[in-house]
């Protein structure tokens, strides 16, 4: 498994445009709602108690496991996540019970995606995840890594990968030149 700095600085090196990062705030909570109002949809609960707000579906179960890998890669972090991920579940699955939910969730996904591809516009390059599909998890780690960075927390973890991310922008750059020529 790659580091967390690795996998940040990776991410962040074709997100270093402030105005991509901004649409990136907004288009990455909307396709992560609209996935876990899709995985709500899914007809399964592997265990449920009284309240059914509160059980281990496909939405809970997928949020569990993808909190356990940021934990692994970086335990501050996904503390953020998890305190971002607990209302997503939540709330998708009240709305999962509305008619016309899947209908909602790709509304909002195809909506979630059309900033992001405005936000590579600015950044005139490609997204991350087209070159390792892994970084589609990463999306909202680095968006959590960029709120703790605003708010003056890990600071040392940007000092990290901000330099690792331009050296890693550089050289694709460099690549996509050498190879128009």
């Amino acid at each position: 498994m790659k580091s967390a700095e690795e996998q940040l600085s990776t991410y962040k090196s074709v997100h270093l445009n402030p105005k991509n990062i901004r649409t990136h705030f907004v288009g990455v909570p909307l396709i992560i709602w609209s996935i876990f109002l899709l995985l709500n949809l899914i007809p399964v609960n592997f265990f449920a108690w009284d309240d059914p707000a509160i059980s281990i579906n496909v939405a809970s179960a997928f949020a569990i496991g993808v909190l356990i890998y940021y934990f692994k890669l970086h335990a501050r972090l996904a503390f953020g996540l998890t305190l971002f991920i607990l209302p997503v579940l939540y709330s998708s699955h009240l709305v999962a019970e509305v008619q016309g939910a899947v209908w909602i969730a790709i509304a909002v996904f195809v909506i979630g995606w059309v900033f992001q591809l405005i936000g590579h516009k600015y950044e005139k390059a490609k997204p991350a995840f087209v070159d390792d599909l892994n970084q589609l998890l990463i999306g909202p780690f680095f968006l959590m890594a960029e709120l703790y960075f605003m708010l003056g927390l890990e600071k040392e973890l940007d000092k990290l990968i901000t330099p690792m991310a331009v050296a890693k922008r550089r050289a694709l750059e460099t690549q996509r030149r050498e190879a128009r020529s």
